[in-house]
């Protein structure tokens, strides 16, 4: 019979990927995990950090989908210290500050919803109130030149969009409401979606919001912003779409549109573990919990280099089911430390310390006699 051919995961430094189902079942076992063990996401009163951290890369890589220019560092200064840095066009500060109000607001309402009572996980109203947040503050500066006064953020376009690059036309605008409406509706089974096809009817969820385009600008980053609300009030860490990723979101986009969304699925299943192992579980996890390694690397050890060390004995881990490595804090600090010692070389005592330096100055030839003669 032949074997099968190992992903990264379960080899040493094997360049491959797992393959989208494995994706699929480890997001699965490791939001159990989260649920089960952890206690499930921390409130924003919690960990703080945790969802500072999140919301301030999602500011910075969601906007920079969109074209915008500011680079991290600009991105932190304007939303630690409320001043911008550089030399860029205000509007491109609004957009940032805009995203990051909603993104706050997105991540304290969903964990604490407060009066959020209703059947489905999300309501046309926060859906209309995250686009206002966002588009608030950029529209001052730089409104659409093409808006009525009835299209401000918060409401539906009353304009015809063109066809997208890939053909996809959005429907016209005297049916958003109605469309709208359907979308609401049909997140609803999402509550009780299998984990393993979750996913992808995320995928299909985001990519009609897309598709339906319901408000004249800012669609992109409202379409995110309500996918990460919905991932929260369900339960998982949200997604953020690096800027580097921006050509592999687009294409899996198209292909969705075309009604396969394998590819973005797998991409979004990816972004949610991502998250899940940077911020969530380092942050729930006691020193002594087993959680898997990508969640316990570090600047001084990335988690590529303790999978290595787990397979070869000589960090203490075990291997689950869904062929993920797990380790504990205090295990990977006592394997750093002994890797350390290792690494010490070897105190030389005074004699041969004198020996080596009367070795290092002596001439070449001095050298050459010191060995032995060939006879």
């Amino acid at each position: 019979m032949a074997s099968r051919s190992p992903n990264k995961y379960e080899s040493l430094g094997s360049p491959g990927r797992p393959p989208r189902q494995v994706v699929y079942e480890r997001l699965r076992v490791q939001i159990g995990e989260l649920r089960e063990s952890l206690g499930g996401l921390p409130s924003p009163l919690e960990a703080q950090g945790i969802w500072r951290g999140i919301w301030l890369e999602e500011a910075h890589h969601s906007t920079a989908l969109e074209g915008n220019t500011l680079v991290l560092q600009q991105v932190q200064q304007l939303l630690d210290e409320g001043r911008a840095v550089g030399n860029k066009e205000l509007r491109e500060y609004m957009e940032v500050q805009g995203y990051a109000n909603a993104a706050d607001w997105v991540y304290s309402h969903g964990i604490e919803p407060g009066s959020w009572t209703t059947d489905q996980p999300i309501t046309l109203t926060d859906l209309r109130h995250v686009h206002k947040l966002a588009l608030d503050l950029v529209w001052d500066v730089s409104p659409h030149p093409q808006a009525t006064p009835r299209e401000r953020p918060g409401s539906f376009r009353e304009h015809d969009i063109e066809p997208f690059p890939g053909g996809m036309q959005p429907p016209a605008w005297p049916g958003i409401s109605a469309e709208i409406a359907h979308w609401v509706a049909q997140t609803g089974p999402l509550l009780s979606c299998d984990p393993l096809i979750f996913p992808e009817e995320l995928a299909r969820l985001h990519t009609r919001f897309e598709q339906i385009h319901p408000f004249l600008d800012g669609n992109g980053r409202t379409g995110r912003l309500v996918m990460n609300l919905l991932l929260v009030r369900l339960g998982y860490p949200p997604a953020i779409i690096y800027k580097r990723e921006r050509a592999n979101y687009m294409k899996a986009l198209r292909r969705a549109d075309q009604g396969d969304c394998g590819a973005l699925g797998e991409l979004l299943a990816r972004a949610i573990l991502d998250n899940l192992y940077k911020f969530i579980v380092p942050a729930v996890a006691g020193p002594a919990r087993l959680v898997p390694l990508p969640a316990l690397a570090t600047r001084a050890i990335s988690a590529d280099a303790l999978r290595v060390a787990a397979a070869r004995g000589r960090l203490e881990a075990s291997k689950g089911a869904d062929g993920t490595w797990r380790s504990s804090r205090l295990w990977v600090d006592a394997y750093l430390r002994d890797r350390n010692r290792r690494a010490q070389p070897r105190a030389t005592s005074a004699p041969e310390a004198r020996s080596e330096v009367a070795m290092s100055a002596a001439p070449n030839d001095a050298h050459i006699e010191l060995l032995p003669r060939r006879r």
